[in-house]
């Protein structure tokens, strides 16, 4: 009896092993995606997250479903992407301001950007413009920071918020010039918008989607753009670094999953990524969203640009004296 009892326990332990076997074996991936967007439904990345869930969906020949968390500068979103099983069926669309921006201006941050993911794919770019009302004096860069400086404390620039990238941005400028220009914080874009066009605000940062149509309608007057690379969505407005040198600053896009997620599933999903942003089909889409394709990049390449973002958004977090609204 104690021999029969034995065996049995042994083919129990090896059936188990078998069934671990086979289920480690099982082809990735093998169940529905999560995709965590840090954003309500309807933000600018939340319709990226879901252009992309589709297509990526299609390709992995599972659903890609998309988990709206939004809260805490977009960091409620990523703690609960940390903080799931590293397995690849929990991604985080992440942006700029989840792996960069919010973790400098929350203290202390639920989220380590470096520690805690591990990066997959960028997959746009907004490449914010820099415009000013018509009645402002100055057509360029140069004539807005001649004109700042001739008249110290005489002019406002509008932004959505402490600590947003239209807010940083500015600030950036006014660092390295010693400018002396109010910041005047407005809960949307539309406000801003129609105060710069009045002339009550004379320059803001505004992303494609706002500037693009504004400025081609003659509204407002184009200044330059925040990317030190030039836009492909109006050829004609030259970067903000062809007169400083060295400003380079854009909102991106991008998707990373849990530190330790094996590195098949992330080579995998970077390679799924990259064939849908050569597609011209997603190109155009991301035009239509007022983005830019991100110049393509492996999982080690994006991990290195978030980890060298961290000190430049810690330090314009600190010089700009931005705080949680």
């Amino acid at each position: 009896m104690t021999r029969i009892l034995a065996l049995r326990a042994a083919a129990c332990v090896l059936l188990a092993a078998f069934a671990g076997l086979a289920f480690a074996q099982a082809p990735y991936p093998s169940r529905p995606i999560r995709l965590v967007v840090p954003y309500p439904p309807g933000a600018l990345t939340d319709i990226l997250a879901r252009a992309i869930g589709e297509r990526l969906g299609s390709a992995l020949g599972q659903p890609v479903v998309i988990d709206n968390r939004p809260g805490a500068g977009t960091l409620v979103g990523a703690e609960f992407v940390a903080k799931s099983p590293p397995d690849g069926y929990t991604l985080l669309m992440a942006t700029s301001t989840t792996l960069g921006i919010s973790p400098a201006l929350y203290q202390p941050s639920p989220v380590n950007p470096v520690k805690d993911f591990a990066p997959i794919s960028p997959v746009g770019t907004v490449n914010f413009f820099l415009i000013a009302s018509p009645s402002f004096p100055a057509r360029n860069v140069k004539e807005m920071i001649d004109a700042i400086k001739a008249s110290p404390g005489k002019y406002n620039y509008g932004s959505v918020g402490s600590g947003s990238p239209h807010h940083l941005f500015m600030e950036a400028l006014k660092t390295q010039y010693g400018l002396s220009i109010q910041h005047v914080p407005y809960k949307g874009t539309p406000a801003a918008l129609s105060d710069l066009v009045t002339g009550r605000l004379q320059v803001m940062f505004a992303d494609a989607t706002i500037a693009v149509p504004n400025i081609e309608a003659g509204k407002v007057v184009a200044l330059g753009t925040s990317a030190a690379r030039q836009t492909t969505l109006l050829p004609a407005v030259p970067p903000i670094a062809a007169t400083v040198p060295g400003y380079d600053w854009q909102a991106w896009q991008g998707i990373v999953a849990p530190a330790g997620t094996p590195k098949d599933v992330i080579a995998r999903l970077s390679a799924e990524l990259s064939k849908i942003q050569a597609a011209p089909d997603f190109k155009a889409q991301l035009t239509k969203f007022g983005m830019e394709p991100f110049p393509p990049q492996t999982p080690e390449q994006f991990a290195a640009m978030i980890a060298a973002e961290q000190p430049l958004w810690a330090k314009a977090i600190k010089e700009s004296g931005a705080k949680v609204d």
